[in-house]
């Protein structure tokens, strides 16, 4: 996919968020409105307390507006059921942490398979699917190892896998290169642009590098709750 589609895959529609209250309130998002289309790539940057990481945990459904809205497919999130929340979230969305999330003692497969078993899908179909994903980010040697003894880089292509196990729509990431070394970090990097561009996943990243930034159809920039500037094709 080369271009991304003109149809918009997730809104923040005047999203604002406080944590804390009266003098000790601290207000992390003050009125953002943001439109992101089907397979598009955002750069979310900004400083350390910019808001950047409560945009996109408010757009990946992992925390609620105070006030605004959050529109998937054109529907208010906030008028849906957490159930529904909770099954759209697992169905349409893919996410890769710096912190990787991996439950260390369990297998690789185990890792990959869990949003399948969260999911419901057949014991069967989720073994085939996870071991699909692994080959993908070219980790089939690695099916029956235990997350604690890979390395970073390794760690963090299984959260991809596991990202992508799902088939997402979108894929979020929180500065998914920021604790591996610069070659690694560079291959991942090249792995999500290359999921967004062959596959069409839309791709949304968190992140203070503007280097890594800059390779992104649009760059969004966040400075004390409030987006100040955009650049790129749609900005």
């Amino acid at each position: 996919m080369d271009t991304p589609s003109s149809a918009t895959a997730i809104s923040a529609v005047n999203v604002r968020k406080t944590y804390g209250k009266k003098e000790n309130a601290f207000h992390a998002l003050r009125g953002v409105s943001l439109d992101i289309r089907q397979g598009e790539s955002i750069a979310i940057v900004g400083k350390s307390g910019s808001g950047k990481s409560t945009l996109m945990h408010l757009l990946a459904l992992l925390d609620t507006p105070d006030e605004g809205s959050i529109r998937l497919d054109d529907r208010d999130v906030s008028s849906l059921r957490a159930v529904e929340v909770n099954k759209m979230r697992n169905s349409y969305y893919g996410f890769v942490f710096q912190q990787f999330f991996l439950n260390g003692r369990q297998s690789v497969l185990d890792n990959v398979m869990l949003p399948l078993v969260i999911g419901g899908v057949r014991p069967a179909e989720r073994k085939k699917r996870a071991r699909a994903a692994l080959e993908a980010v070219g980790l089939s040697d690695k099916i029956k190892n235990r997350a604690n003894d890979l390395s970073g880089g390794q760690k963090q292509r299984v959260v991809i896998a596991r990202a992508l196990v799902n088939e997402p729509r979108i894929i979020f990431a929180d500065e998914p290169t920021g604790n591996l070394d610069t070659h690694t970090g560079e291959q991942v990097e090249q792995m999500l642009f290359d999921l967004n561009k062959q596959k069409g996943i839309t791709l949304v990243v968190v992140t203070h590098d503007p280097e890594f930034a800059a390779r992104f159809d649009r760059q969004i920039f966040l400075s004390d709750g409030q987006i100040v500037s955009e650049s790129g094709a749609a900005a």
